[in-house]
């Protein structure tokens, strides 16, 4: 397991140092003239996917632990506060890269994707509302499968049935699900188009003549189930099961906690779960199966 650990921190870091040395727009400004850092932006990012990885949420338990099996790769490990301050700098750094090594994944051009939505709780005392950074972004919303009524964001996902995260975003409780998701495709527009024909699978909510025409438009074939008296879709009978991104986010310990401060790059938790989210495919608890 140390040995596997080892080969996949060196090839992590040598990958991201070329990224850099490519991209050199990606890296953080640094002035020309100064003292150069004890720990280069490759060791950084490499450091903070390692976290993900292994699944460290604690960056203090996660430096005690690199210290002790990882200081023959990482010279110089900061002390937690300086490290907390790097990674808040390293978001752009982190996001680009990932989303680099993920187009040169097999699975990133998969021909079908599964898109839903779900509620991130943000808060629910009235206190918490006032004094949250939130305020503006977060709004009221109900849960049903929780029967709760929170204060919170809703996290739009597309994936592939791979459970490689493609494209993300975070929006108010009560934004319409059909139409951010159009918002995201517009906003993606390199995916559809280096995609014809791409067949995404949602839920009952992604209904609506005018969705389906737009989505036509684009060259997006969309499965979903039949509403209460419809009649049966084409392919409906091909998903064997129901898919929910709330699997995904039980299946990462803090991940709730953390989404609602992508919103906000200044706040601390936000840099946690970007470091999270795209470190690593997405663990779905109850995947699609597609019958032949």
């Amino acid at each position: 397991m140390a040995n596997d650990v080892d080969t996949l921190a060196t090839a992590r870091c040598a990958t991201t140092d070329d990224m850099l040395k490519e991209h050199p727009d990606l890296a953080p400004w640094r002035p020309p003239v100064g003292i150069t850092p004890r720990l280069s932006d490759a060791e950084l990012v490499t450091l903070a996917m390692m976290q993900a990885i292994l699944g460290y949420t604690s960056e203090a338990k996660w430096l005690r632990r690199a210290r002790a099996h990882l200081r023959h790769l990482f010279p110089y490990l900061p002390q937690q506060p300086g490290y907390n301050k790097w990674l808040r700098k390293a978001a752009r750094p982190m996001r680009s890269v990932n989303r680099i090594l993920a187009a040169t994944t097999s699975v990133w051009s998969d021909d079908v994707w599964v898109v839903d939505s779900t509620l991130v709780e943000c808060g629910r005392s009235r206190e918490t509302v006032k004094r949250s950074d939130l305020a503006g972004w977060a709004e009221y919303g109900d849960c049903a499968s929780h029967s709760r009524f929170f204060w919170d964001l809703r996290l739009h996902l597309a994936c592939t049935l791979q459970s490689l995260p493609i494209a993300f975003v975070l929006t108010g409780a009560k934004a319409d699900e059909r139409e951010t998701l159009l918002d995201l495709l517009a906003a993606e527009c390199e995916l559809l188009r280096e995609r014809p024909g791409q067949t995404l699978i949602g839920d009952k909510n992604y209904f609506g003549r005018g969705f389906e025409r737009e989505l036509s438009e684009r060259e997006v074939q969309l499965l979903r189930p039949a509403r209460k008296g419809e009649r049966e879709r084409p392919g409906a009978a091909k998903c064997s099961r129901t898919y929910s991104v709330r699997s995904t986010l039980v299946s990462c310990p803090g991940s709730v906690d953390s989404f609602h401060v992508l919103v906000r790059w200044k706040a601390m938790p936000r840099r946690a779960s970007r470091q999270r989210r795209v470190s690593r495919p997405i663990r779905i608890t109850r995947p699609w199966t597609l019958r032949s």
